[in-house]
């Protein structure tokens, strides 16, 4: 996407027909038109057959109206949702290893896990492999806080995200469902 106006981060879910191929046909709309996928999750969903595919890409207002019509128009593709503003919950997974040769390293990792509400997964005398949940913004806050520790090795998933309970109703969620 290559643009002189602002770009901001949005949230698309698609659900999906879960046949071979379907993942490739939704990535290469993307790319074939110059759109950026910044982060991918993908699974099953509740209803047979279907899988949800969350992603995150950057554009104005008009780029996402565009990118919203043209996976629309994808034959296998039953539901496409913007999910915006407090309309939404979004949570990502980080696992991170953490040294620890010190005394005061060890309470340090002790406080950022309090403060953040982590979790010790592993643990030696001189690392922990620890976990965290949040937003994007948590996990990028969490991640700043464990730096100056010495991050060893670090894995951070997509975000996944659904629209908050009553939110259909009341929100400025905008779908869009193909007509098959």
């Amino acid at each position: 996407m290559t643009s002189s106006a602002p770009s901001t981060r949005h949230i698309i879910s698609i659900l999906v027909e879960d046949r071979s191929g379907e993942l490739a046909r939704i990535v290469g709309l993307f790319s074939g038109r110059g759109y950026n996928i910044d982060s991918l999750a993908v699974n099953r969903s509740l209803e047979p057959g279907m899988s949800r595919v969350v992603l995150t890409t950057r554009g104005d207002a008009a780029v996402v109206e565009q990118i919203l019509k043209q996976v629309n128009k994808l034959v296998r593709v039953h539901k496409v949702r913007h999910l915006e503003g407090e309309a939404h919950l979004e949570r990502e997974l980080c696992v991170v290893t953490i040294r620890t040769q010190t005394a005061r390293a060890r309470e340090e990792l002790e406080r950022v896990i309090k403060l953040t509400g982590a979790r010790v997964l592993a643990f030696s005398a001189t690392a922990f492999s620890v976990e965290a949940t949040g937003t994007s913004a948590d996990i990028d806050h969490f991640l700043e806080l464990l730096r100056p520790l010495g991050v060893r090795d670090m894995v951070r998933t997509a975000p996944v995200a659904l629209s908050r309970a009553g939110a259909e109703a009341d929100s400025p969620v905008v779908e869009v469902s193909s007509l098959s």
